[in-house]
């Protein structure tokens, strides 16, 4: 007969955390929230780590370019996803990665000869103000000058005239020489008062653009996460269907972390996909499984020591329903605490760490905030992202309502069935794991962003945390009943909104 747990299958709803002691001197803003994405050998440092516990899932109307570019500058990391060609998915990491540090790639170029009309175009589809003049119009071209939203009026100047009538000659323009350092760079452009700094080779080719907006947007975010060449990082999805092609054009690409994208990870095609990685590329790559939900799945992927962190949660997306068309799947909360105890009893066996991510299960901050409690290493999330200004879906309004379109990964709109077909190039998509919906527009991630650490900064200092390993260690938990979810919420009390009195259901009955 069936094994059956003999614990139910819970959820990150059903507990609390207790509040531990909090030390003289603790404050939120101390609180280090960094945390390795890489495997952990005994006595060493992590190969890779994010500099905030969250990273995006790998999903069509989730991570694209933009998003990734914002989660990055948070110090978090976006997965570019893997239901696309090839060669569109190393576009997108190449667009993260030519986000360097203070250094960027201009992505908008045009020749002397090009009219004022059709600046005014590129500058209003591109929001750029600076634009540089090169000889062939492309981001490497000899620089013939800049041209900006100042040097000429839309509504005075003849919009047919062309760009070399207006613009600021090379002669006339402060540059830095390639091989220049950043704070060198940002010298510069304070000495001479200047936006945009262009940097030229030795040949006056143009190499790359600093500008002064960037030098205050990393003073404000100052956990940006970077790799050793200034440039933003960026992970990347894979499957178990063209992995042979796909691995290698993402590593060429610069991809700085890889996973396997998959609604069950505890099968012989990973297996095959991960060993062959480690045999062509090594252990450079940071490389994660999964998605498992059992001790005995975690087993499988780790006992070669081919991941170096591995997914946790099957069917607990918002939009993910694999639980009720397989009958396949697990509490989140149970499967994070059965992996984590045989986490930590493996780390104890070999002396090697393997960091876990909860996938799925996460529809308010407070079960962010639990799931790390509970030993998750970092959280992956979809809608979270879905609902932010950077997601890479349109916006639309239902009812005078912003929202945007979100859908699984298991849907025939992500046109993904090389996902489920597990190798087989034949098979037909009989069936949908997940549902095509919306959701609603909640403003910029970084706003977003920013009160969810803040919730997790104040919860671990109301443990005696300071870093989100003490947080693990510190956490005691409880289990909550359906009274005590009440109690939690507002009762006996008058709400008031701008437009109505929002009263309670009955005095004397709480809820």
């Amino acid at each position: 007969m069936a094994k059956i747990f003999k614990d139910p299958s819970r959820t990150f709803s059903e507990y609390l955390l207790i509040p531990r002691l909090t030390r003289k001197g603790q404050r939120p803003e101390r609180v280090d929230l960094s945390t390795p994405l890489s495997a952990i050998e005994q006595n060493q440092l992590p190969r890779f780590k994010v500099n905030i516990p969250v990273v995006s899932a790998c999903m069509q109307s989730v991570s694209g370019t933009r998003l990734s570019v914002a989660l990055a500058r948070q110090g978090g990391l976006g997965f570019i996803y893997c239901s696309q060609p090839i060669k569109e998915q190393v576009d997108m990491v190449r667009q993260v990665k030519a986000h360097k540090a203070g250094f960027v790639t201009s992505d908008s170029n045009i020749t002397e000869e090009t009219t004022l009309r059709e600046v005014i175009s590129l500058m209003e589809r591109t929001g750029h103000s600076t634009v540089p003049v090169t000889s062939d119009g492309s981001a490497n071209g000899k620089l013939k000058g800049l041209i900006t939203d100042q040097d000429f009026w839309e509504f005075e100047d003849n919009l047919d005239n062309k760009v070399k009538q207006h613009m600021t000659p090379v002669k006339d323009v402060i540059y830095g020489e390639d091989g220049i350092s950043l704070r060198e760079a940002n010298n510069l452009l304070h000495r001479h008062k200047k936006d945009c700094l262009p940097i030229l080779d030795r040949s006056g080719n143009l190499v790359a653009l600093v500008f002064k907006k960037d030098y205050v947007d990393h003073r404000r975010h100052p956990l940006e996460l970077l790799d050793d060449s200034k440039r933003l990082c960026v992970g990347a999805a894979v499957n178990t269907y063209d992995f042979v092609d796909r691995v290698p054009a993402l590593i060429s690409a610069g991809a700085d972390v890889l996973c396997f994208d998959s609604s069950d990870g505890f099968n012989e095609y990973q297996m095959e996909g991960l060993q062959w990685i480690r045999k062509h590329f090594g252990n450079e790559i940071v490389l994660g499984g999964g998605n498992v939900i059992s001790a005995e799945g975690f087993d499988y992927l780790v006992n070669n020591e081919l991941v170096d962190f591995v997914k946790v949660g099957i069917g607990g997306g918002s939009i993910c329903i694999t639980r009720e068309q397989k009958g396949i799947g697990r509490g989140q909360a149970s499967a994070l605490l059965d992996i984590v105890e045989r986490r930590d009893a493996w780390f104890n066996e070999t002396g090697r760490y393997i960091p876990i991510c909860s996938d799925g299960g996460l529809a308010i901050d407070t079960q962010i905030i639990i799931a790390l409690a509970m030993g998750a290493d970092f959280v992956m999330m979809g809608r979270y992202f879905a609902m932010t200004d950077e997601s890479p879906t349109p916006k639309t309004t239902i009812n005078g309502q912003m929202y945007k379109p979100y859908w699984g990964e298991g849907t025939r709109r992500a046109r993904n069935w090389q996902r489920y077909n597990e190798g087989v190039e034949s098979r037909k998509m009989m069936f949908e794991e997940g549902v095509d919906a919306y959701v609603p527009l909640v403003g910029p991630l970084s706003e977003v962003l920013e009160s969810t650490l803040d919730k997790l900064r104040s919860t671990m200092v109301n443990v005696g945390s300071d870093s989100l390993s003490e947080f693990r260690e510190q956490a005691i938990l409880t289990m909550v009943s359906e009274q005590s979810v009440i109690e939690a919420g507002t009762s006996n009390v008058f709400q008031f909104s701008p437009n109505r009195i929002l009263e309670p259901p009955e005095w004397g009955n709480p809820g």
